[in-house]
């Protein structure tokens, strides 16, 4: 798999976005430090990986279709571009499967199946909560809420020093 190949075509899908390159960059960034904190092996980070670069390849077609880019837009769009990508760049089946099952569900927190989701919605929370300038006491209730990783849970009380 070359995640530096997906990378640029991610930039180059994303030309003239820098909101949605800088977001796409920081959640893969906080998703390899967890997945490697976390002792993922190496195909599973390569899923995780892979899924951060393009958990909202959907917001584009979501936008087009819908007139909005909630979740579960991006859920419906976003696994059939994201496939077609993977493909291009011969991904193995199994993992464009994988990555596409999340694309279609990293909205949705009740269904976490693995640590490779579990990490994903905690890096993409990471990211959110400072673009969206969430309260403190929001931070620390999607904190005690969401996050499960012990690195995810580091991670976020270090950067919004938070205690319990």
């Amino acid at each position: 798999m070359n995640t530096e190949r997906l990378f640029m075509d991610m930039m180059e899908y994303y030309s003239g976005d820098p909101k949605q390159i800088q977001h796409f960059m920081k959640v893969h960034s906080f998703a390899m430090r967890i997945g490697r904190a976390e002792h993922l092996e190496e195909k599973t980070l390569c899923i995780l990986e892979t899924t951060a670069l393009v958990h909202d390849i959907g917001i584009k077609e979501a936008i087009k279709k819908h007139g909005s880019s909630k979740g579960k837009n991006q859920e419906i769009e976003g696994p059939a571009i994201a496939k077609e990508m993977l493909e291009k760049l011969r991904y193995p089946q199994d993992i464009i499967d994988r990555v596409c099952y999340l694309v279609g569900h990293h909205h949705t927190y009740n269904k976490i199946d693995g640590l490779d989701y579990q990490i994903l919605i905690e890096a993409d929370f990471l990211v959110n909560m400072y673009e969206e300038n969430m309260s403190n006491d929001a931070i620390l209730a999607t904190r005690r809420k969401i996050f499960k990783t012990s690195a995810g849970i580091r991670l976020c009380n270090r950067m919004y020093q938070l205690e319990d």
